[in-house]
C-alpha cells in the first residue's frame, strides 16, 4: 500500500469523488434508517456531507453494500474513521491470530467470511470514494485473496499435525516447507482481481518435500486438502463465502486430481502443453502454502514458458488464440446494452491480450518483457520498441476506465459478470453508479474507449510478416500437382493439398453448374487466392475446403457469389467460417442466396432487430402477396433467412447463444402472427365471423419460454371463445362456432408446417393442448379451463409454467393467461407432486435415457432434470409464492432464489448448469442436423462449443460438463423430495 502522511488520514478525509444515487428517494430512506441504527461513533461521520454523499450514492444504487452498511454500523464507522492501508494491515493481522486460535472448521469458515466482508465494504468504499485508485483497488483483493488462502491452508495444516498425519510443528508456519504448492492464476496471479471475481488455482506437490505419518499416500492427502480448501473459500454459510474458487486451469482436469505432483505436471507441460497455458502461465504467481517450492516451480517451468524460438505452430497458435477471442477479426459492432466489457469488442480481455501475445512472440529473448501484470508488460513493450508509447498511453487509460465500470457492475449485486444490463432501467442504474449523470453520457464515454482498444487490437499483427500464407501464385492448372503449390498449401495449413489442387483444376473445368461460364471461371480466378487463404485460417482448413466446395456444387450459378467475394473480405471470412464449423449452416447458404446479400447490410453486425424492425421484415414479405400460397411461399422464405441470420450472428459472436434463443421466440411470434392473419383471411372469405368469437394462439415450451434453437418445433395450444348464443358463423359457407375454430386451427398448422416449393418452416406439435392428441385441435376457453382445474396431469401442468399467450385480442389473451395462472396458483400436496415428478422423470429417463453427456437434453443432469427442478419448485410454491412464475428456465430459477426458496448453493450450480447447457444446445442446434460426436466433429465447432462454454479448450469444456451434469443430477435427488 502507498504510505505517507497524506495517505494514511482516514477514508472519510479521502474522499475525492462519490457515486450518483439511481433511486434518490430509496438513499435517503436508507441513510434515515442508518441515522436511526447508528453506532456512536457513526453519528458524527455522518453529519460530513463527503460521507453522506458517499452512502447516498452506494445505498441508492447497490442492493448489496446497502445490505452490508445496514446490517453493522459500528463496522462501517470503523472503515470510515481509519485510513485504508492501515485497516487492511490491522485486518490482515487479525486473520492470522484469529485462524491460529480457530477450534473447529466451522470457526474458521467464519472468521474467513467476516474478514472478506469487511474486505469487501473497505475495498467498495475507498474505490467509489476515489480514495484508492483503479489499480490499488485491484491489488488489495488480490492480497485478501492471498490472505485468506494462506490462512486456510495453514490451518488444514495445523488440523493436519495434531491429527497426526503431519509430521511437523504446529503454529504460525505450519505449511513451511511441506512442498504444497498453490499457485494463483490469471487476475489473481497478477494481483489484478476484480471485485467479484474468481480466484483460478492450480494447486502441485513436491514429492521429496512430503512428511506424512507412514501408510498414508500423498496423492490422496492433498487431493483431500486440496478439496477442504476449496469448501473453505467458496462453501455459502450463513456468513457468506469468500471466494469461488476454480481449478479447471490444472493439466488435463477432465483427467486429473485436483492435486497434481510436479514431476507429473513438468512432464505433462514438456509434452503436451498448449500455448494457450503458456500464455496463462504468464501470469502464475505462487500465493500459498509453500512459497518458495512454488517460485522455484514457476521458474522451472519458464522454458515452456518463455521459448527462445517460435515454431510455425506456436505462430499459427497465437493468431489462433486471437482468434478464439472474437470469431471474426473486423465483425461486430460496439455496443452498450448487454456488452461484455470483458470478452466483447474493444473490452478487456483485447487488451490483455495485445499484451500477452508479444510477449509469448519475444519475451524468451527479452526477459523483462515477462511481466505478470498488464500495464507493465505494455510499459516494458514501449521500452523495447514493440509498441509505440501513445499505443501504451490509450489501452492504459482504457484498461482502467473499463475495470473501473467492471468494479461498479460487479459492486451492483456482487455478481461476477462483466456483461453491462440489457435494459434501460438497469443501465441507468449502472450509469448512475458510476458517476455519470444519465446512459447517454455513460454510453458515449464507454463507446468511445471501446472503439479505441479496438483500433489497436485489430492492428495487433499489422506490422508483422505474414506467416501463415504461401506463394500467391499458386498454380493450379495441368495434370501434375505443381510442387510450389503443394508447399504453399501446406504452409498454410491445409494437409490433403493434392486434394485442394484436385477440386479447385475440376473448378476450373466446369466440373459444377456454377463454374461453367466464362464469366464465372474468370471471376474465381480473381477470388481464389483469397478464397484458399481464407479456408487456411479457419481451424480445420480441409474440412472448410471440403464445405465450400459442396456448396459450390449446389449453386445454380457462381457469377453472383463470386462477385460478393471479390469485393467484401468480410464476407469471405464469413463464408469460410461457416464452411469449417456449422455444415448446417452451410447447406442453407446453397439454398438461400439471398441472405448473403443480407450479411452484407452495413448494420447486420450490429444488434439484433428490435421487435418492431423484424415485424416490418416479416409483414413486408408476406401481407403484401397477391395470394395465400405466395404468402405461404414468403413465410418460408423470410423465415428461413432470418433464422440463418441469427445463426450467423452466434457464428460470427455478434449474439451470444443465450441471446439467440429469444431472437428465434421472436422470429417464430411474428411469422405466427402474419400467417394467422392470412387464415384469418381465407376462412372469413368462405364462411365469414363467429359473431364475438376470437382465437388466442398460446406458446408451450422453448417458444413459450423463449428458449428457442435453430431446430426447435412450436408447442402450441389454441384457445377460443365466442357469444353462446351464436350458433353459426355469418359467411358463405356457415359452420358452427366448434368447427369454424377447428378448421381455423388446421390451416394455421397447415400454413406454419407443410412443405412447400420453399421448404418447410416449422414442425408444429400440439399434443400438449388438453387431453393431448385426443382432445379437439382448437379448445374453448371454459373447456380449458375446466380441464385444467379438474382433470389436468401434474405432468401438464409443468409443461403449463411455460405457457405464454402471443396472440389473439386483449381481452381473450387476459382470460386465457387468468386461467393459466389460476391452474399454477393452486395448492398443492407437495408429497403427490414430488411422486408426480420422479414418476415422470424416471418414465422418460427409462424411455429415452442415455449415457451421452453431449445428449444434453435426456442425459442426467442435463436440460430435462434442470427444467424440472424449476417446474417442480414453481408447482410447490406457485400458491403462496406466485411471484416465482417465470415461462424462462433461468428466470424461473432467479425469482425461486430471490423468493428464498431456491437456496443460494443450489442457485449457484443450477443457473451457470443452465446457462451452459442452454448456450452448448444453441450452437450444436445451429451447426448440426444430427447427433454430436466430438471424435468426428470440425475443429471449429469444437472451438465454438468451448467459447459458447466460456472455456479455454475442449477439453476443458467437456470435463466442465461432467461435473456440470453430475453436480444437476444430485441436485434433481435433494431437490425433488
Amino acid at each position: 500500500m502507498a504510505e505517507g502522511a497524506g495517505q494514511l488520514k482516514p477514508l472519510w478525509r479521502r474522499i475525492a469523488e462519490t457515486p450518483l444515487a439511481f433511486d434518490a428517494r430509496l438513499a435517503e430512506d436508507r441513510l434515515a434508517e442508518l441515522e436511526a441504527a447508528a453506532h456512536a461513533s457513526l453519528a458524527p461521520l455522518l453529519a460530513e456531507p463527503a460521507v453522506r454523499d458517499l452512502l447516498a450514492g452506494t445505498l441508492g444504487s447497490s442492493p448489496y453494500l446497502a445490505g452490508l452498511i445496514l446490517r453493522d454500523p459500528a463496522r462501517l464507522a470503523r472503515i470510515l474513521d481509519t485510513a485504508p492501508e492501515l485497516h487492511m494491515t490491522d485486518l490482515g493481522h487479525a486473520l492470522e491470530a484469529d485462524m491460529l486460535a480457530a477450534a473447529t472448521p466451522a470457526d474458521a469458515m467464519r472468521i474467513l467470511r467476516q474478514y472478506k466482508t469487511e474486505v469487501a465494504l473497505l475495498v467498495a468504499l475507498a474505490d467509489l470514494g476515489g480514495v484508492w485508485p483503479v489499480m490499488t483497488v485491484t491489488g488489495a483483493l488480490s492480497d485478501a485473496a492471498d490472505a485468506t488462502t494462506t490462512a486456510a491452508v495453514r490451518f488444514l495444516f495445523n488440523a493436519a499435525i495434531a491429527k497426526g498425519d503431519w509430521l511437523a510443528t504446529a503454529g504460525p508456519h505450519a505449511e513451511a516447507n511441506s512442498g504444497y504448492i498453490v499457485l494463483g492464476m490469471g487476475k489473481h496471479g497478477a494481483r489484478e482481481l476484480n471485485y467479484s471475481s474468481d480466484i483460478d488455482l492450480i494447486v502441485f506437490y513436491e514429492p521429496e518435500l512430503v512428511n506424512l505419518r507412514a501408510g498414508l499416500e500423498p496423492l490422496a492427502f492433498f487431493v483431500r486438502m486440496t478439496r477442504d480448501l476449496v469448501r473453505f473459500m467458496q462453501e455459502r454459510t450463513g456468513d457468506g463465502y469468500v471466494f469461488r474458487t476454480d481449478l479447471r486451469l490444472r493439466p488435463d482436469p477432465g483427467a486429473t486430481q485436483v492435486a497434481i505432483s510436479t514431476n507429473a505436471a513438468l512432464n505433462y507441460y514438456e509434452s503436451f502443453g498448449q500455448n494457450w497455458e503458456r500464455a496463462a502461465m504468464i501470469k502464475a504467481r505462487a500465493v500459498a502454502g509453500d512459497i518458495p517450492a512454488g517460485v522455484a516451480f514457476v521458474k522451472e517451468l519458464a522454458p515452456f514458458v518463455w521459448r527462445k524460438y517460435l515454431d510455425f505452430a506456436a505462430i499459427a497458435d497465437i493468431h489462433a488464440m486471437k482468434r478464439q477471442i472474437h470469431a471474426f477479426k473486423g465483425f461486430g459492432e460496439i455496443g452498450v446494452a448487454g456488452h461484455n466489457i470483458k470478452v466483447g469488442r474493444g473490452g478487456i480481455r483485447e487488451i490483455e491480450f495485445f499484451a500477452q501475445t508479444q510477449q509469448l512472440i519475444a519475451g524468451g529473448r527479452q526477459p523483462d518483457l515477462r511481466e505478470p501484470d498488464t500495464l507493465g508488460a505494455l510499459a516494458h513493450l514501449v521500452d523495447r520498441g514493440w509498441i509505440k508509447p501513445e499505443v501504451r498511453d490509450d489501452l492504459t487509460d482504457s484498461y482502467l476506465f473499463l475495470r473501473r465500470i467492471e468494479h461498479r457492475l460487479q459492486m451492483i449485486a456482487d455478481e461476477q459478470t462483466q456483461t453491462l444490463p440489457a435494459d434501460a432501467e438497469g443501465l441507468l442504474r449502472l450509469s448512475r453508479f458510476s458517476g455519470f449523470p444519465d446512459t447517454a453520457a455513460f454510453s458515449a464515454a464507454l463507446v468511445a474507449h471501446l472503439e479505441r482498444v479496438q483500433r489497436h487490437y485489430g492492428a495487433l499483427f499489422e506490422d508483422v510478416p505474414e506467416l501463415t500464407r504461401g506463394n500467391a501464385n499458386m498454380v493450379f492448372a495441368g495434370e501434375q500437382d505443381d510442387p510450389g503449390t503443394v508447399e504453399a498449401l501446406t504452409r498454410m495449413g491445409y494437409k490433403r493439398p493434392s486434394d485442394i489442387i484436385g477440386a479447385v483444376r475440376g473448378w476450373h473445368h466446369g466440373r459444377y453448374q456454377a463454374v461453367r461460364t466464362p464469366r464465372a471461371r474468370e471471376l474465381l480466378t480473381e477470388v481464389q487466392p483469397t478464397l484458399i487463404e481464407a479456408l487456411s485460417r479457419t481451424s480445420d482448413p480441409d474440412q472448410a475446403f471440403l464445405g465450400f466446395d459442396r456448396f459450390l456444387s449446389q449453386l445454380p450459378s457462381g457469377v453472383q457469389l463470386f462477385s460478393l467475394l471479390r469485393n467484401n473480405p468480410r464476407l469471405l471470412r464469413l463464408v469460410a467460417d461457416i464452411m469449417g464449423s456449422a455444415p448446417r449452416l452451410a447447406r442453407i447458404m446453397s439454398r438461400r442466396r439471398r441472405v448473403l446479400d443480407a450479411v452484407l447490410d452495413p448494420g447486420f453486425f450490429g444488434s439484433l432487430p428490435d421487435a418492431d424492425a423484424l415485424a416490418r421484415i416479416v409483414d413486408a414479405e408476406i401481407d403484401a402477396t397477391a395470394d395465400y400460397q405466395e404468402a405461404l411461399d414468403r413465410a418460408r422464405i423470410v423465415g428461413s433467412e432470418q433464422a440463418f441470420l441469427i445463426g450467423v450472428r452466434v457464428l460470427s459472436g455478434t449474439i451470444t447463444a443465450a441471446q439467440a434463443g429469444g431472437a428465434y421466440a421472436a422470429l417464430a411470434e411474428h411469422l405466427i402472427a402474419a400467417l394467422q392473419r392470412q387464415v384469418e383471411r381465407e376462412i372469413v372469405a368462405q364462411s365469414g365471423h363467429v359473431a364475438g368469437g376470437a382465437a388466442s394462439v398460446v406458446a408451450m415450451g422453448k417458444l413459450g419460454g423463449c428458449e428457442m434453437t435453430a431446430a426447435s418445433d412450436l408447442d402450441l395450444i389454441l384457445v377460443y371463445d365466442f357469444d353462446p348464443a351464436i350458433q353459426q358463423s355469418d359467411g358463405p359457407r356457415p359452420l358452427a362456432p366448434s368447427q369454424y375454430f377447428t378448421r381455423f386451427t388446421q390451416r394455421l398448422i397447415t400454413a406454419l408446417s407443410s412443405p412447400t416449393a420453399e421448404g418447410a418452416l416449422y414442425e408444429v406439435d400440439m399434443r400438449l393442448r388438453p387431453s393431448g392428441q385426443k382432445g379437439p385441435v382448437a379448445t374453448q376457453l371454459s373447456s380449458f379451463e375446466h380441464y385444467q382445474e379438474n382433470e389436468a396431469w401434474t405432468w401438464e401442468h409443468m409443461a403449463l409454467t411455460r405457457a405464454r399467450v402471443i396472440s389473439g385480442p386483449p381481452e381473450l389473451r387476459a382470460r386465457v393467461e387468468a386461467a393459466i395462472r389460476r391452474a399454477l396458483v393452486r395448492p398443492r400436496d407437495r408429497a403427490e407432486l414430488v411422486a408426480d415428478v420422479r414418476d415422470m422423470r424416471e418414465r422418460i429417463a427409462k424411455e429415452k435415457g442415455t449415457e451421452d453427456i453431449w445428449e444434453l437434453k435426456q442425459v442426467r443432469g442435463g436440460l430435462v432434470d434442470i427444467e424440472f427442478i424449476a417446474q417442480f419448485l414453481q408447482l410447490a410454491h406457485a400458491d403462496a409464492h406466485p411471484e416465482v412464475l417465470d415461462q424462462n428456465t433461468i428466470n424461473a430459477l432467479k425469482k425461486l432464489a430471490a423468493a428464498g426458496l431456491l437456496s443460494t448453493p443450489h442457485a449457484d450450480i443450477l443457473l451457470p448448469a443452465a446457462r451452459l447447457v442452454h448456450n452448448l444446445t444453441e450452437v450444436l442446434r445451429l451447426c448440426l442436423d444430427g447427433p454430436f460426436d466430438p471424435s468426428k466433429a470440425p475443429d471449429g465447432l469444437r472451438e465454438l462449443l468451448s467459447r459458447a462454454g466460456d472455456a479455454p479448450d475442449f477439453t476443458r469444456l467437456e470435463a466442465s460438463l461432467r461435473t456440470t451434469l453430475a453436480d444437476v443430477a444430485g441436485l434433481f435427488d435433494e431437490i425433488v423430495s
